[in-house]
C-alpha cells in the first residue's frame, strides 16, 4: 500500500532513492550460485544499486564462501580491501569444514574486513549449537561480534535452536536472518525476552503484515534492514518498509540508525 502520509515515502517514490536516510544492509551475497542467473552479483554490480538507492554499506557473505571457505574468504577479504567504504563481510562458519583456529586467526589478521560470522546450518544439516560451533559462538562473545544467522522454520536454526544460543552467549548480536521466517510471534517472543536479538527483514517483506506486527510489538529499534542481495531488489525492500504501518522515525531506526549503533563498535565506522 503506498503511504501518502510518509515524507520519507513521498521523496522515495519521487526520486527513487532517500537523501536524507543512507541505508545499511545487513544481509547480502556476492558472486555465481549453481545455474542460477543473478544479475547484480558482482561487487561493481552490487555498488551500482547501492549508490542508486543510497545504501552506504552492505554486508555479505559471498556464495563460494559458504561452500568452499579456503577459496571464497579470500575472495571476500579481497573485494572489502578493494572497497572498503562499500563492503564489510561476514565470515562463514562451513559446518563440515569447521576449523575455528584457523578461521579466527584469519579474521584476527583482517580487522577491517569482517564484523563477526555467518551461519548457514540448514545447508550442512548442522545444528547452531552443536559442539563443534562452540569455539565460534565464545569468540564472538568475547569480542562482542556480530552473527548472522539463517533462520527458517527448520531443526538446525529455527527459534528452538536460537533460545539455545541466546540463552548461553549473551555478549553477541545474534541477527536472525529472515526472522524465523512464517514463526512470526516466536521471533516477537525471544526479542522481548533477550536483549541481544535482532531482527532481519530480508524476505520478511514477501508477505503483508509481519513487518507492522513486529514494530508494533517490539517497536523499531530491534530490527535491521537487509535484502539478500543480489537475489532480491534493494528497492523493493526500501519500499516495502516504507509501505508497511510505521512512522518516519522508526523507518530511520531500520534503514540505518540501529544498524549504525551496532557497527559503532568498529573503529573503522565513522558514521
Amino acid at each position: 500500500m503506498i503511504n501518502l502520509k510518509s515524507e520519507l515515502a513521498k521523496e522515495f517514490w519521487e526520486k527513487g532513492r532517500l537523501d536524507d536516510c543512507p541505508i545499511i544492509d545487513f544481509h547480502a551475497h556476492m558472486g555465481d550460485n549453481g545455474g542460477i542467473f543473478l544479475p547484480k552479483k558482482t561487487p561493481e554490480a552490487m555498488i551500482s544499486t547501492m549508490d542508486s538507492c543510497n545504501t552506504l554499506l552492505t554486508i555479505f557473505c559471498s556464495h563460494v564462501a559458504l561452500f568452499m571457505p579456503s577459496i571464497g574468504e579470500e575472495m571476500d577479504i579481497a573485494v572489502v580491501k578493494k572497497y572498503p567504504n562499500k563492503f564489510k563481510a561476514y565470515h562463514a562458519v562451513v559446518s563440515n569444514y569447521a576449523n575455528p583456529a584457523s578461521d579466527i586467526k584469519r579474521m584476527e589478521e583482517n580487522p577491517d574486513v569482517f564484523v563477526g560470522f555467518k551461519f548457514l546450518c540448514d545447508y550442512y544439516s548442522t545444528p547452531l549449537s552443536d559442539p563443534k560451533h562452540e569455539k565460534y559462538w565464545q569468540y564472538a562473545d568475547d569480542n562482542r561480534l556480530l552473527v548472522l544467522c539463517h533462520t527458517w522454520k527448520s531443526n538446525y536454526d529455527g527459534y528452538e535452536e536460537a533460545e539455545k544460543i541466546l540463552r548461553k552467549y549473551r555478549n553477541l548480536i545474534f541477527i536472525a536472518g529472515h526472522s524465523f521466517h512464517g514463526d512470526w510471534d516466536k521471533a516477537i517472543e525471544l526479542v522481548k525476552k533477550y536483549p541481544n536479538i535482532y531482527l532481519e527483514l530480508t524476505a520478511v517483506l514477501d508477505d503483508r503484515g509481519p513487518l507492522d506486527m513486529f514494530v508494533k510489538e517490539i517497536g523499531s529499534e530491534r530490527i535491521l534492514f537487509g535484502t539478500d542481495l543480489p537475489w532480491f531488489s534493494t528497492h523493493h525492500g526500501i519500499g516495502a518498509v516504507l509501505s508497511a504501518e510505521m512512522t518516519d522515525e522508526d523507518r530511520r531506526n531500520i534503514f540505518y540508525r540501529n544498524g549504525a549503533r551496532l557497527l559503532s563498535r568498529f573503529s573503522w565506522f565513522k558514521h
